[in-house]
């Protein structure tokens, strides 16, 4: 067992199905400090919709300071059609806090469960196995770039430095010397200038940093096919801001739901952000019916980057692999069980694993 530790941690639960899903990490969260013996503190702040209903502000300045001054931050999801056509759009909330806490590499983890494999879309033996991550740039492109509109048309410039290409090009291919020893880089170099000087970029470090990584060059279009036809070929997958936003979300269909997957926002130093990439679902909200499983994994991977907590890390997402294993599933997995449910089937499986760790007993699950 660990030393007991105390950790602030902001809760941004958000809108839509946001709120449900936070409290499921938060219990989980809980427990895991109970049975190691820490101190988490949470405090619950607005940010999206709920901030521009509370202060008008998508990312109101409270939320700003408070998750500056937090060791982890944990987000459900914003946005939602009861903001549509106003002043401000809940998402500039999301985009407003990953550049004030200098968060520019998104991970967004993937491993298709045997279990699960036949609840995707695709054929068994394409996607059981897979095993990769995308590294996603967080504060550059299209998406932070100049804006403009009138009545003629509009415009989203689309800017990267040498340096923003730099840094999350060196997290990624750390990360692959912990893996496999891959990293795909994913551009439009031949069309886009910001991916020609991507490209160049991410070649010069691979070469002069990592040799021994293997490194390959992949055009977003082509990259979109080969997800869908041969995902096991790949590890880490290091691409653009908006190229990662859209290429993640598809590889969240092959493990059978978007209800699944985790992330997180990570910069040089400070807080992480840790978030469920399943969006606000306004349509489910408030009926018991989201999946928890990738806000729960979220907490695993705020543990484990934030809170350097790898023990503790390692018994969520044992947890959630047993009761995957067992069949514990939300009806968008084919099952029977609501958040709440969901939820407490991890609660019970973390348990369960350090009752059987504590009297040495060997756990068989169905």
């Amino acid at each position: 067992m660990t030393s007991p530790q105390t950790f602030n941690i902001a809760l941004l639960p958000g809108d839509g199905v946001g709120p449900e899903v936070t409290a499921a990490a938060r219990e989980v969260l809980e427990v895991i400090a109970d049975f190691f013996g820490h101190d988490f503190r949470f405090r619950e702040y607005a940010i999206g919709g709920a901030g521009i209903d509370a202060t008008g502000e998508p990312l109101p300045q409270e939320t700003a300071d408070a998750c500056m001054a937090a060791d982890a931050v944990f987000l459900g999801a914003v946005g939602g059609p009861k903001w549509d056509g106003g002043k401000r759009r809940p998402e500039e909330g999301l985009l407003a806090i990953r550049k004030a806490m200098g968060l520019f590499a998104n991970l967004r983890p993937l491993q298709v469960s045997p279990v699960l494999a036949h609840r995707s879309p695709l054929k068994r033996e394409i996607v059981e196995g897979v095993d990769l991550i995308v590294f996603r740039e967080l504060t550059g492109g299209v998406y932070f770039g100049k804006k403009t509109r009138d009545e003629k048309g509009a415009s989203d410039l689309c800017e990267y430095t040498v340096v923003e290409i730099e840094r999350v090009t060196r997290a990624a291919f750390q990360t692959a010397r912990q893996r496999r020893g891959k990293v795909t880089s994913v551009d439009k170099a031949n069309v886009m200038e910001t991916s020609r000087l991507w490209r160049e970029v991410v070649t010069r470090i691979g070469a002069e940093e990592y040799p021994e990584i293997e490194l390959e060059h992949a055009l977003v279009d082509s990259m979109a096919m080969h997800l869908i036809r041969k995902p096991r070929e790949y590890d880490v997958i290091l691409t653009e801001n908006m190229f990662g936003d859209i290429l993640s979300d598809e590889i969240s269909v092959l493990g059978g739901s978007i209800g699944l997957l985790p992330s997180a926002s990570l910069g040089t130093e400070g807080p992480g952000l840790f978030e469920p990439i399943h969006g606000s679902a306004p349509d489910i909200a408030g009926q018991d019916k989201a999946n928890p499983i990738g806000a729960i994994l979220s907490a695993a991977l705020l543990l484990r980057h934030s809170l350097k907590l790898e023990d503790e890390a390692d018994s969520v997402e044992a947890a959630v692999a047993a009761v995957l294993a067992a069949g514990a599933v939300t009806t968008d997995l084919g099952g029977e069980l609501g958040t709440r449910a969901a939820a407490g089937a991890v609660i019970d499986a973390i348990r369960a694993i350090h009752w059987a760790a504590a009297h040495r007993v060997q756990m068989h699950w169905a």
